[in-house]
């Protein structure tokens, strides 16, 4: 038997490499400097060669039969593997979606404050969906809700590409807008004025836990002299 001891499970395995003489396999599989198959060998002999080699025997493969390592600096291996769980974390961050609602009579000013949200949410590469409703009557005029539509669309294009055209679906116009790449996509303006607006779920506080004392209004002069 390869292995004397029992298989650890993917979590703990995922969360804890072995290496060099942690390793308890009896024979390893394994993987060269420079990335090819060197076979299947004694941990003895695993270890010996990458101390001659200069590197570290990593377990890479834990659960495999043989189990199996890579002859790889330590050092030179956790950055590879934080690289890529970075990569791995900006992924599934881009497949979130927030949504922005629009009406076809919404103000001029909460229509900026909609566009410096989605604006937000593609600088932090998140995706956004835009639903304008339409209510009663309105909806014999969905030409004003389309040309709002465009008129978002625009304003954002320099952070976000749509990425299917606007359209009605019942008494909704529907659009996705996906973030550009960082290398294309625009500052985020907010960030450059020293803060980030807030946004939609953030703009209300909660009822509990607001340690700020309250402001005590201004005194008149008349009301400062008479106190004094």
């Amino acid at each position: 038997m390869s292995r004397p001891y029992p298989s650890r499970s993917p979590s703990s395995s995922a969360s804890f490499v072995r290496v060099n003489g942690k390793i308890r396999a009896r024979e390893v599989r394994v993987v060269g400097t420079d990335h090819k198959q060197l076979g299947v060998l004694s941990l003895s002999e695993a270890l010996t060669l990458a101390r001659t080699s200069g590197v570290d025997l990593v377990e890479i493969a834990p659960n495999a039969t043989p189990p199996v390592c890579r002859l790889v600096d330590f050092g030179k291996f956790r950055y590879e593997q934080s690289k890529k769980d970075k990569e791995t974390r900006k992924n599934q961050h881009a497949n979130k979606v927030k949504e922005i609602q629009l009406s076809p009579k919404i103000d001029p000013h909460d229509l900026g404050v909609k566009l410096s949200h989605g604006i937000d949410f593609l600088c932090e590469d998140m995706k956004v969906k835009v639903v304008l409703k339409f209510r009663g009557r309105e909806m014999a005029h969905t030409d004003i809700g389309f040309k709002l539509i465009e008129k978002f669309l625009t304003d954002i294009a320099p952070y976000g590409h749509q990425d299917f055209a606007a359209k009605l679906v019942g008494r909704s116009i529907t659009m996705m807008i996906s973030p550009l790449p960082r290398n294309k996509r625009a500052k985020n303006p907010n960030e450059k004025a020293g803060k980030v607006a807030p946004r939609e779920e953030d703009s209300h506080p909660h009822p509990e836990g607001n340690s700020h004392r309250p402001v005590r209004p201004p005194q008149d002069e008349a009301s400062a002299q008479a106190a004094a």
